[in-house]
């Protein structure tokens, strides 16, 4: 342990890669049957089905009582939606899946938002592409022995930087972020999305995070429904999630959660990541 983090050897690192590329599956599977007239529970089924035939669990199905495999957020709802048989999914909807497993004891972690069919606005394609760049941006600036702050100031960067070129303000929301990850799904540290450079743990060599940015079309404002899990925006505006779990070696970073290990998200960055396959 370093201040609270839970270190891992390489081989457990790669233990982490092996859930975590059983997750990329499930992910894939999920979004592309994404379609109009499934429910929520649709996709969940999906989901807990390619975990199943790998041999994996779910960390989500029970994780403090939670009934899904995974969590399906429409349009205003932000995070930790539950996956219903009522819930229709209709055209122009944005869908953020939420999804973990653990193999062998180790956890991954990761997040996708897609739209149902169409989208209907150049907006909500705007506010997906700028979760995505920020979550990249985030995890290229992880270094071994660099600080958190590092990562949190180019999550920040990055939101503001594409809402200088988008023509608007993405709402960042307040409370929620990333988290170490490991031998449990939540761990030390917590992960905000905004920062300072030069400020913050350091992470060594063996450190584990899930990088998520949460953004939505209005403001960073939230509250939590009468589920007591459920989380919306506040005005009422649509919110996209996305997120990758991630590991720091002594010559860099695997993207744990990514099916080619993080090598096309980062190629932008100029960040090539380690092997550990």
């Amino acid at each position: 342990m370093s201040k609270g983090i839970e270190l891992k050897t390489r081989d457990e690192l790669q233990a982490m890669r092996a859930s975590g590329v059983i997750l990329a599956r499930a992910i894939a599977a999920m979004t592309a049957a994404v379609a109009p007239g499934m429910t929520t529970a649709d996709v969940d089924a999906i989901g807990a089905q390619v975990i199943a035939d790998a041999g994996a669990t779910s960390n989500f199905k029970g994780y403090h009582g939670f009934p899904g495999t995974i969590c399906a957020s429409v349009n205003a709802e932000i995070v930790h939606g539950i996956p219903s048989a009522d819930r229709v999914l209709r055209e122009g909807d944005l869908l953020s899946i939420d999804c973990g497993c653990i193999l062998d004891g180790w956890h991954s972690d990761s997040a996708v938002s897609v739209h149902v069919g169409e989208p209907p606005s150049m907006d909500e394609v705007d506010l997906i592409a700028a979760a995505n760049d920020a979550m990249w941006a985030g995890i290229a600036a992880a270094r071994p022995n660099g600080r958190l702050g590092a990562i949190t100031a180019a999550i920040e960067s990055s939101v503001r930087k594409s809402g200088a070129n988008d023509g608007r303000r993405y709402g960042e929301v307040d409370g929620y972020g990333g988290h170490g990850i490991g031998t449990a799904m939540h761990m030390d540290p917590f992960v905000p999305n905004h920062g300072r450079q030069g400020k913050g743990l350091k992470l060594p060599p063996g450190t584990a995070l899930a990088i998520e940015p949460m953004l939505t079309l209005g403001t960073s404002a939230s509250r939590e429904l009468d589920d007591h899990w459920t989380v919306v925006t506040k005005d009422g505006s649509r919110a996209a999630h996305v997120e990758h779990s991630i590991a720091i070696t002594d010559d860099g970073i695997c993207v744990l959660s990514a099916a080619d290990g993080g090598v096309a998200g980062l190629a932008p960055f100029g960040v090539v990541p380690v092997s550990l396959d």
